[in-house]
């Protein structure tokens, strides 16, 4: 994939909020901490675009991004945050499960999972119910490096079991600081980017 531009466009909490058009966007979801936006900023190629913080659930709305002028990557709060108040977990609720089940725009969700650990009762929770509306998905196991290359199998296997994998849904290897799995994730996004090229090239660093 080539990236000629990427900006924040908005944070949004609703759907008069959400971008105008009909452009592909493809959702990010997953448990605070796991690296929603280190995946972002990685797979565009820059360093501080999606802003990451050592607070997990500091990212309280949807984030859209505008990559190339014709897609949109969206961060969504991470979920599973013991610290976060109930109340505000609830409403985080409501407006995330109203983007995925009514947002046309949404061609795919990657869920990602934190590789060195089983998953948790929110990510089964949240795989069953992308599974459920019919909501494309991709499985992102993150932080690859942490964990030795000869130990990558036994941990995809857990989570696969975990999660019931079906055959139909892929699963990715990922490393925002190695980039491990950045190409294989553009090639399995590219048929959700309609007349995106799909070379694997990038903008310089910001």
């Amino acid at each position: 994939m080539i990236i000629r531009s990427a900006e924040f466009i908005i944070s949004a909490v609703g759907p008069k909020q959400y971008p105008e058009g009909n452009q592909p966007e493809i959702a990010l979801a997953g448990r605070s901490n796991v690296g929603k936006s280190s995946l972002i900023n990685k797979m565009i190629n820059r360093k501080n675009l999606a802003r990451t913080s050592s607070t997990p659930g500091k990212t309280q709305t949807l984030n859209f991004y505008h990559i190339n002028e014709s897609f949109y990557f969206v961060d969504l709060p991470g979920y599973g945050f013991a610290k976060v108040p109930k109340p505000v977990q609830a409403q985080w609720s409501k407006f995330i499960e109203q983007y995925l089940s009514k947002r046309d725009c949404l061609k795919a969700v990657l869920q990602l999972v934190d590789l060195r650990h089983p998953p948790s009762k929110e990510d089964i929770h949240m795989f069953e119910w992308l599974g459920h509306f019919g909501i494309p998905r991709i499985v992102v196991t993150t932080k690859a490096d942490k964990i030795s290359r000869g130990h990558w199998p036994k941990h995809q296997k857990v989570i696969r079991q975990a999660l019931q994998l079906p055959k139909n849904v892929p699963m990715v290897l990922f490393s925002s600081e190695t980039g491990q799995g950045k190409d294989e994730l553009w090639g399995l996004l590219a048929p959700y980017l309609v007349g995106e090229d799909t070379e694997t090239e990038s903008m310089p660093q910001a």
